[in-house]
């Protein structure tokens, strides 16, 4: 677990407006992709992850180090928050496996063993970019800059940024899904 995690989260129930933008930036992504795959809707997604962090930020919220990390309570409030939408709604919610669970303390070997092989074919994948695609790949994923912060890191527009991100992930589906129907990787 990031211990800036648990800093960051102790600074925004102490309501640190600085501190709740930076976790907002470190988990924004990863909690709307999360959303998006339970609600299956961009906007109702979007809005799960607003109703995280304004919870986070408006009522004091318990987290215990010693239960599991930051980031999994944090992926089980979203969850929680984006069937109570859907249930809002009436709809149906996403069937939560097992497999998705987010409360367990340690991957299983076949998880590793999976994320392994997915980091192996993913990375593969973005060797067969333009340098131009792979350089804003590794900035926007890998190192978590915000699509503004490439804007000025790399002096280009803003507008081309978003361009590259989605012209970039377009040409990796595409590859991935080549590789796949070649059979280079046994989808799992």
């Amino acid at each position: 677990m990031r211990e800036e995690d648990v800093d960051l989260f102790n600074r925004v129930q102490a309501q640190d407006e600085v501190a709740l933008e930076q976790l907002y930036d470190r988990y924004e992504r990863i909690l709307y992709s999360f959303s998006f795959r339970v609600t299956n809707n961009k906007f109702l997604a979007e809005e799960a992850v607003q109703d995280v962090f304004t919870k986070i930020w408006t009522k004091q919220r318990n987290f215990d180090e010693k239960k599991g990390k930051f980031s999994s309570w944090l992926l089980t409030m979203t969850r929680n928050t984006c069937i109570d939408l859907l249930r809002k709604r009436k709809e149906t919610p996403y069937e939560f496996e097992e497999r998705d669970s987010m409360q367990s303390k340690e991957p299983t070997p076949e998880d590793q063993v999976e994320w392994k092989e997915r980091g192996e074919e993913m990375q593969s994948a973005i060797k067969e970019l333009p340098n131009e695609q792979q350089e804003i790949i590794e900035l926007f994923y890998f190192k978590g800059m915000s699509q503004s912060a490439i804007s000025k890191t790399c002096d280009i527009p803003l507008g081309t940024v978003k361009g590259r991100v989605r012209l970039s992930l377009k040409h990796l589906k595409g590859i991935l899904t080549k590789k796949r129907e070649r059979g280079v990787y046994e989808d799992g």
